[in-house]
């Protein structure tokens, strides 16, 4: 099996390429802002051919090339429902010094917008992807999880969960209630869990139980003066 990620754009949010291996099919998760040439540049070099873009929610800095990207290769981009409004109005879902930042920026949807919800399974380029729904630093925020054929188990976690960290649950949409019931569900996992985030490098669902401050209880999540709000990531 074949993972290519990198950082892109202003925020290093990770984008990746999933396939079977060199040569096959493949699947685009999280094309964000900058990411139309070093994705081609991917895809020429591992000689892949995209069948589908994957979006694990709708902010700017995960979604700003899906439209040219989906559009130029002839794909679908799938979205949870509750995010879809940020593909063609991306300002409405970061804050306010974000959105001033990006100033007057107008995006538009991809030509084919398929939707997806909580259980879903996509069998897209020969590999099966668990779609769970774990709203909390958006509302219509999703993970992607893949059993490889070597028995290993993966999860592109978005914004939901990080090394060392979670997702802001202050932006608009957000919900620190919805976000700790989204955490429960990932720690529900298995400890060998690979987890490849959003932002920053991979981890595992063990090593985040053992030493995520907020996932440990040295952070207590539930206490609106605890001083979490504006420590978790993503913009």
């Amino acid at each position: 099996m074949l993972v290519v990620g990198f950082p892109t754009g202003s925020f290093q949010a990770n984008c990746f390429l999933i396939a079977p291996g060199e040569g096959e099919q493949c699947v685009i998760v999280d094309p964000g802002e900058g990411a139309e040439e070093p994705l081609a540049q991917a895809l020429r070099k591992h000689r892949l051919t995209p069948v589908a873009a994957l979006l694990t929610h709708g902010h700017l800095d995960h979604v700003y090339s899906v439209a040219p990207v989906c559009d130029g290769t002839d794909i679908p981009a799938w979205i949870h429902p509750a995010d879809r409004y940020m593909l063609s109005d991306p300002l409405r879902g970061l804050s306010r010094e974000s959105a001033a930042f990006f100033g007057g920026l107008e995006l538009r949807e991809p030509k084919e917008v398929r939707e997806m919800t909580d259980g879903a399974e996509l069998d897209l380029a020969g590999l099966k992807f668990g779609v769970s729904h774990t709203p909390g630093h958006t509302e219509g925020s999703v993970v992607f999880g893949h059993d490889t054929a070597d028995g290993d188990h993966l999860l592109f976690a978005g914004d939901t969960l990080f090394a060392g960290s979670i997702g802001r649950t202050d932006l608009p949409g957000g919900s620190m209630a919805r976000m700790t019931e989204s955490l429960r569900k990932l720690l529900a996992l298995d400890d060998e869990t690979v987890v490849l985030p959003g932002h920053g490098g991979a981890t595992t669902i063990g090593r985040e139980r053992a030493s995520n401050p907020f996932l440990t209880g040295m952070i207590d999540l539930d206490d609106p003066a605890s001083g979490h709000k504006h420590r978790g990531r993503g913009i």
